[in-house]
């Protein structure tokens, strides 16, 4: 087992070496350009669209912009934001949380492309549902089968093996367990009988779930933060100059720590950071997709808020909390066990680990629903509609081991399959780039006192 942990740490090196870090900022920064700063300049008409409501009657989709949001942020809300920054910080230091705002930052511009190709280029399959998503755009916007169906495989992986299933199994394993004190087979369990109620459901199913217990789960979270950050204003400053500083100088957060470099923060914080939003790795355009809208475009500036709710704001409430309260450096400390300790530490009080607790249960009980059905789409477009239940049969399965495998292997494994999933979707992206401006300075145009993105 130690020699199949080493190899999986090689290959997670060489999948996330400088090539796919360069791919994915230099990506969000050539769209960034491309789009005049359009995650800043329509970031306002973006959460406009998101909280008002919208006549969708006789649009094509499955379900509504806003149940295709949720659903995008049920499967990207997840262990990322509670145990994924943790690892990071544990990692890289605090200094990785800067390098999580940055591939935030570029990511809000993959997220909107990603959301308005999925749209644009979205088919109906044989049972009537819309299915759309990278491989689709990759297929019939670029014309090649090849990647489009290489896509859809990493996709189908990091279902089974990454985001899906068994980092967030696990991590509700680990927080119920230590929180509760609840036996690990009822946990898996009970788990296992609730995912396989809802996703036998299908996307309204899921969409439904998600639309009720996304914003609930965010709001409760975002309120607890606050609450540490109200308590400990005066520690704010220096952590925030702490995270700056030791972005690019790990020593100020180490000391004269061996072996950490600003490469190594980087890398924790990109990586980490694409595990939380998922921005470049193609899953979000996929419940995008299933939108009933008639503008590619304005799902696209909706799809582009998840990495803004995600990263922007719930990462980083996170991690501003493990720095106020110092434990991101105890070295007793990791995953969901440290967060834990500093919403304790943050509150005064016993409570903290019952609220991380129970966020985390949620978050990562709605992104094992919402991968469930990226899986299902990516199995759909390889195999065809009958190849789906026998994969929601799998995935269940899959969900219920989740609980007895190593936390280090698996967060390991997630970043592998998540990296081969991103690289044929930015390809794809880059080749569609000018689709994609052009797309954007045609509905702006339009647009009654609004100017033309560049």
């Amino acid at each position: 087992m130690e020699n199949f942990a080493l190899f999986l740490e090689q290959v997670d090196s060489f999948v996330w070496g400088p090539p796919l870090l360069i791919l994915l900022v230099g990506t969000g920064l050539y769209l960034t350009l491309g789009l005049g700063l359009i995650q800043v300049t329509r970031l306002p008409l973006a959460l406009k669209y998101v909280f008002s409501k919208q006549d969708d009657a006789g649009h094509q989709g499955d379900v509504s912009s806003f149940a295709a949001l949720c659903t995008a942020l049920s499967a990207t809300i997840g262990t990322g934001n509670i145990v994924g920054v943790a690892t990071a910080v544990k990692a890289g230091g605090p200094g990785a949380i800067f390098w999580m705002w940055v591939a935030a930052f570029f990511g809000m511009a993959t997220k909107y492309a990603e959301g308005l190709l999925a749209v644009k280029y979205r088919v109906v399959d044989a049972n009537g549902q819309m299915s759309g998503g990278p491989m689709y755009y990759i297929e019939r916007g670029l014309n090649n089968r090849f990647l489009a169906k290489m896509f859809a495989l990493f996709g189908i992986g990091v279902a089974f093996f990454g985001i899906g299933t068994f980092a967030q199994v696990n991590a509700i394993k680990d927080a119920a367990h230590l929180t509760f004190h609840i036996p690990v087979p009822v946990i898996a369990a009970v788990l296992t009988i609730l995912v396989t109620m809802v996703t036998l459901g299908g996307i309204q199913s899921i969409a439904r779930v998600a639309s009720r217990i996304v914003p609930f789960m965010a709001a409760f979270f975002i309120l607890a933060s606050t609450a540490i950050m109200l308590l400990n204003l005066g520690k704010i400053p220096g952590a925030v100059s702490l995270i700056i500083e030791s972005a690019f100088n790990p020593r100020a957060a180490f000391g004269g720590a061996a072996g950490i470099s600003v490469i190594m923060v980087m890398r924790s914080g990109i990586a980490r950071g694409v595990f939380s939003n998922e921005s470049g790795l193609g899953s979000a355009p996929i419940a995008a997709a299933a939108a009933k809208t008639d503008s590619c475009v304005r799902q696209g500036l909706i799809a582009m808020t998840g990495t803004f709710f995600d990263s922007i704001i719930i990462c980083t409430l996170t991690g501003i909390v493990l720095v106020l309260t110092g434990t991101w450096n105890n070295p007793s400390l990791a995953g969901a066990a440290m967060t834990n300790a500093a919403f304790n530490a943050g509150l005064h009080t016993g409570l903290g680990q019952y609220l991380v607790t129970t966020g985390l249960i949620f978050f990562a009980f709605t992104t094992i629903l919402g991968w469930n059905y990226y899986g299902e789409r990516c199995t759909e477009y390889l195999f065809g509609v009958k190849a789906i239940k026998p994969y929601k049969v799998i995935y269940i399965l899959l969900v219920a081991s989740g609980s007895f495998l190593q936390l280090s292997l698996i967060w390991t494994l997630a970043d592998i399959v998540n990296g081969l999933m991103a690289i044929p979707n930015l390809i794809g992206l880059l080749g569609l780039s000018k689709v994609v401006f052009s797309e954007t300075r045609s509905y702006f145009s339009k647009l009654p006192g609004k100017k033309e993105v560049a």
